[in-house]
């Protein structure tokens, strides 16, 4: 049995491990007066039905996430054009599962096949084939694994082509076994064998060549067949196409994987992005006015290891104790190391951050110092109320909040909370002052790719507000200068990054 899957930053993998469960029933009771019964299966998913078999193997999987250490109740219910009754306490037939874990492989192979020559079964006719796919399990066994299409009338059969995840062909093992059966499809459900080959993704990925030209032989039966009824050749199967390519989650398009270039957190080896760049270009200016230099930098939005938990206040160096960075470049490199431990997802909840710098701020009401909350987000908000009644209790306060979005998205919801129109409120209460200003990066951009430029004029719009958010407090509560400082009091930066 492979290990339990470690959480993984780019996948939000937690601590499990798939497994992926196959369903055979044998001698089922028979329901139906004329025919034999057409079962399928329940258990959250529902199975394919099987005409006329009382044996039936599904080929319709159950992919479940097992934990070692819980128990984990598993239901099966059967259903029957009609009900599965009788008797109670007698048996109504045996249902068979095996279980296999799974492998973390993403790809799915696309492919066709033809047939020639195949072997004549129906007397008045010429056969109805169609193929079933099996994959080899660790004990020797074989699983069910895909079936085609029947095509009727004829030997020479072209199948559709169809698609078929990779682990569900070989579990991502290329060299594992794969066997092949070809049928000859009968309206009672009693088919008969025309033949079989073996063959192997790793064969089969080499595409339309001579070596995926197989010889379909009935040597060794499924079934009890009089060796003078089966000739050793019943024809050959080809490979037509082949294909493989990666799937991707809703997550892919959505949590913005660091590594892909359409993510805003795109680690460039060449150039800052985005997030990286609003906060040298604010950082850079306002670190001066902080005496140690030494920022708290949170991240929220996202999965961390090893759980996979979902926090929205989460220290970028890892280090709850002490989540502090020194100077702008260490909230850098703690943002980057960030990126290769956690998993950006939502919802994107401002609040927790918020309210984490006004706890700092109401501890320290002198006007010995001032707290600036530095937040670069994409513009997706999850608790604007929430936040907004975080702000209006944090006016009161020594702090102020920018706000710099990044990336294509509207920006209402962050011009909503900015408050230079119409100042911000919640439950009818409104805010004592403006302490937010909200500047979106993309208006900052230089046509010449001038990041510096950019850079500098950013800086410029976005601390434009905060000498006056920083006098009005310190009007509102009757401080004066201090003649023995040379400076402001000392400002603190906290730095958080969203998804």
């Amino acid at each position: 049995m492979a290990s339990v899957y470690e959480f993984d930053p780019f996948t939000g993998n937690i601590p499990a491990t798939k497994v992926e469960i196959t369903v055979s029933c044998r001698n089922l009771l028979d329901k139906d007066t004329f025919s034999k019964s057409d079962p399928s299966e329940y258990y959250f998913f529902q199975t394919e039905v099987i005409d006329n078999t009382l044996n039936p193997d599904f080929v319709r999987k159950f992919i479940l996430d097992y934990f070692f250490e819980e128990k984990q109740n598993l239901r099966f219910d059967f259903r029957l054009e009609k009900p599965l009754g009788g008797i109670p306490g007698k048996k109504c037939g045996t249902i068979i599962l095996s279980a296999e874990e799974l492998g973390n492989c993403r790809d799915s192979a696309t492919m066709q096949f033809c047939a020639n020559k195949l072997d004549k079964k129906d007397f008045f006719g010429k056969s109805d084939p169609f193929m079933v796919f099996y994959r080899s399990n660790e004990d020797g066994t074989f699983t069910i694994c895909h079936k085609t299409e029947v095509v009727k009338n004829t030997l020479n059969p072209v199948w559709q082509s169809f698609t078929i995840p990779v682990r569900a062909l070989c579990n991502g093992d290329y060299d594992r076994t794969i066997k092949v059966e070809v049928y000859d499809w009968d309206r009672d459900g009693s088919h008969d064998f025309i033949g079989e080959f073996t063959t192997s993704y790793r064969e089969l990925a080499r595409g339309q060549s001579q070596f995926n030209v197989y010889e379909v032989s009935c040597l060794q039966t499924p079934q009890a067949i009089p060796s003078s009824l089966c000739k050793h050749k019943q024809g050959s199967v080809t490979l037509l196409s082949f294909s493989v390519e990666s799937e991707f989650t809703f997550l892919d398009y959505i949590k913005g994987n660091p590594s892909q270039s359409t993510s805003l957190h795109y680690m460039n080896p060449y150039q800052m992005n985005a997030y990286a760049m609003a906060l040298k270009a604010v950082g850079e200016i306002i670190q001066d006015y902080d005496s140690d230099k030494m920022f708290p930098a949170l991240g929220f939005g996202a999965k961390l290891p090893p759980d996979g938990r979902v926090s929205h206040e989460f220290p970028l160096n890892g280090n709850i104790e002490n989540p502090y960075c020194n100077g702008i470049e260490g909230i850098l490199e703690a943002y980057h190391q960030s990126l290769k431990t956690v998993q950006l997802y939502g919802p994107t909840n401002f609040a927790p951050v918020v309210n984490h710098v006004a706890r700092y701020a109401a501890a320290v009401q002198d006007g010995s110092q001032y707290f600036v909350l530095l937040i670069i987000t994409d513009g997706v908000i999850s608790d604007m109320s929430q936040t907004k009644e975080a702000i209006v209790n944090g006016a009161k306060l020594p702090m102020s909040i920018i706000i710099v979005g990044v990336g294509q998205a509207e920006f209402d919801a962050m011009v909503e909370l900015d408050g230079d129109d119409i100042r911000i409120s919640s439950r009818g209460k409104l805010a004592e002052r403006d302490i937010v200003q909200f500047v979106p990066f993309r208006d900052y951009m230089d046509r010449t790719g001038n990041h510096v430029l950019s850079m500098a004029r950013l800086a410029k719009d976005v601390l434009a507000e905060i000498p006056d958010q920083f006098i009005s407090y310190m009007k509102s509560r009757g401080i004066k200068p201090n003649p023995a400082k040379k400076s402001w009091p000392v400002t603190v930066l906290s730095s958080f990054w969203g998804r």
